[in-house]
Order: C-alpha cells, then sequence, then structure tokens
C-alpha cells in the first residue's frame, strides 16, 4: 500500500486534534457507564481488569493504576462484584492479598457495546501504510508514558 497524500499540519493542530479525540472520548465513556449501571471511574477499572486478561491485578495494583486509595478501590470492587462484574480470588502466593477476575458474562455484555466502535477505528488503519501505523503505535505508546509520566507527577500527594 502507498501512503495517501495528507494535508498538513502542524503540532498544535495535532494537539488540537487529540484534545478533541480524548474529550470525545471522555463523553462517550460517561455515557456509555451510565448505561451499563456503573459511574466512569468504575468502569475503567473493570477496563483495566479485562486487560490484564488471565494475569490478574490485585485491588492495590488496581488503586495505582486509577489513582485511588486502597479504601476507594474496596468500594469500586464492591460495586462492581454486585453488579456482576467481577469476582475476588484469593491470591495464591499471598491470601492476605485478593486477585480480580472479570465474570464472563459481563465480559460478553462490554464488548457488545466496545466491539462495534474497535471495528469502526480498526478500519480508518486500512487508510495507513504499515510504516505510517507503526509511527502512530510508536507515537501513542509515547505519549501514554508522558501523560502517565506528568500524572504521577503532578497528582502525587507525599
Amino acid at each position: 500500500m502507498q501512503a495517501k497524500p495528507r494535508q498538513p499540519a502542524t503540532p498544535e493542530q495535532a494537539l488540537w486534534a487529540m484534545d478533541q479525540l480524548i474529550a470525545t472520548h471522555l463523553v462517550g465513556q460517561h455515557e456509555i457507564a451510565q448505561q451499563v449501571g456503573l459511574n466512569v471511574t468504575d468502569l475503567t477499572c473493570f477496563a483495566f481488569v479485562i486487560e490484564a486478561g488471565e494475569n490478574l491485578l490485585t485491588a492495590g495494583e488496581l488503586a495505582d493504576r486509577v489513582h485511588v486509595t486502597t479504601g476507594a478501590m474496596t468500594g469500586i470492587l464492591n460495586r462492581l462484584e454486585r453488579a456482576g462484574y467481577i469476582t475476588r480470588r484469593p491470591d495464591p502466593a499471598d491470601r492476605r492479598r485478593v486477585r480480580v477476575a472479570a465474570l464472563p458474562d459481563a465480559l460478553a455484555r462490554t464488548r457488545e457495546i466496545y466491539d462495534p466502535y474497535y471495528a469502526r477505528i480498526t478500519e480508518l488503519f486500512a487508510d495507513y501504510t504499515p510504516e505510517e501505523i507503526a509511527v502512530l503505535h510508536d507515537w501513542f505508546r509515547r505519549a501514554n508514558a508522558v501523560a502517565a509520566g506528568y500524572l504521577e507527577e503532578y497528582c502525587r500527594t507525599d
């Protein structure tokens, strides 16, 4: 595949486009969370549980990822468990800790919502060469690291 001609863009224009995408995504997450009876933080935690797959996360690991206290995470996990999204399993290496697993029905319900969206996004990649996709992948990974680092620095409570 040959690269399609693209309009030139400045870093400022790209930043603005990224901000628009993030804002649209945030609004969508709020709306989806409402539709499935969760709040955005709970839905985000569930996404991290899904992402972990068979490498089940501990409650503490989830708390770190979502930037909440372990006490707040207990409340989040209680809500997700009551809503039928997760189950808690004892950590085989340390019985004092629990690991969090997605329930299959909840995973299926979530995929019904997100799979069509991801299919549409995936269609966009057809307009890009493998080399351009590699650049996008690199940029997203590096931008995520910058964002996570900034949040860690900016939101640090110590």
